[in-house]
């Protein structure tokens, strides 16, 4: 499969996973299911699948053979942020707010690394980057700010997570361990709810929803986004990701009855208009270290 498809699926799976989450955990008191358990639903499915996925491949091992522990507390900690901030904020503010602190977090790493981004990614990032301020600061309420100071740490932890994934030499494998490796972390989340009696019981609902978002958009999304990794400058993953906000908005304007507003489409067109000037620049050698 080619890096643009890989890059393409992965990305509509990780827009998915804002309009699920948003929908099961929308409502207040009357929500479907309660952060901590969508949290464990969604690693435990995704595990399942992906451990399926890697017995059927020809002479593939179990998946705790494969991942590490240090990828598996990045992946719960965005999962569970993801989760918990989602029941304060709207899925069209949570997936900007969660892309522009990856985006941050990868073009960081890049740079401390040595990447130096040719004049047109810069030009592509900056009008990318106009776009996303559009969509977030002129005219726009402040979102609850628990809500979006959890956002922004999941996007921390999911760029820390896509950074280990693109040493990977076997997107499948590493993606399965790390994901059945998080999930006795999610389970002690839900105990710990539990005890607090802070967790209500989650729906028929809640439950379809999580599994859906664990099994396809997070566990097929992310080992498709682990194989195209290898393929990506840090400075290119970062700014393609920033599709995902305007795929999540638009969603979420069909889905889930948000507004469409011209702020979304002037600001999601420069979005969009940014990424493709980045990608239209041959990335630049990473700089020898002496």
């Amino acid at each position: 499969m080619s890096t643009p498809l890989l890059t393409l699926l992965a990305l509509l799976g990780f827009a998915a996973n804002s309009l699920l989450c948003r929908a099961a955990l929308s409502g207040g008191a009357a929500r479907s299911i309660d952060a901590g358990s969508f949290t464990l639903v969604r690693l435990a499915s995704g595990a399942l699948v992906l451990a399926l996925l890697l017995r059927l491949r020809r002479g593939g091992r179990g998946a705790t053979g494969h991942g590490s522990w240090a990828s598996a507390l990045a992946l719960f900690a965005y999962a569970a942020g993801f989760s918990f901030a989602y029941v304060r904020i709207g899925a069209g503010v949570g997936a900007l707010l969660l892309f522009g602190c990856v985006q941050l977090t990868m073009l960081a790493a890049g740079l401390a690394r040595g990447e130096r981004p040719r004049a047109l990614e810069w030009v592509g990032l900056a009008v990318a980057l106009a776009g996303f301020a559009g969509l977030t600061l002129p005219g726009a309420s402040a979102p609850d700010a628990l809500g979006a100071g959890l956002m922004a740490a999941a996007g921390v932890a999911w760029g820390i997570y896509s950074l280990r994934g693109r040493g990977s030499t076997d997107p499948l494998a590493a993606t399965a361990g790390n994901f059945v490796r998080s999930v006795p972390l999610a389970l002690a989340l839900v105990m710990l709810a539990r005890a607090l009696d802070a967790a209500p019981h989650p729906s028929s609902k809640g439950l379809l929803l999580a599994v859906t978002s664990g099994a396809l958009a997070s566990g097929v999304g992310y080992s498709l986004w682990y194989a195209a990794l290898p393929h990506l400058s840090s400075a290119r993953a970062a700014v393609v990701q920033l599709c995902v906000p305007v795929i999540a908005a638009v969603g979420a304007v069909l889905l889930l009855g948000e507004p469409l507003t011209q702020r979304l489409l002037l600001g999601g067109t420069a979005l969009l208009a940014g990424v493709l000037l980045s990608l239209r620049a041959k990335p630049r050698p990473i700089a020898a270290k002496h």
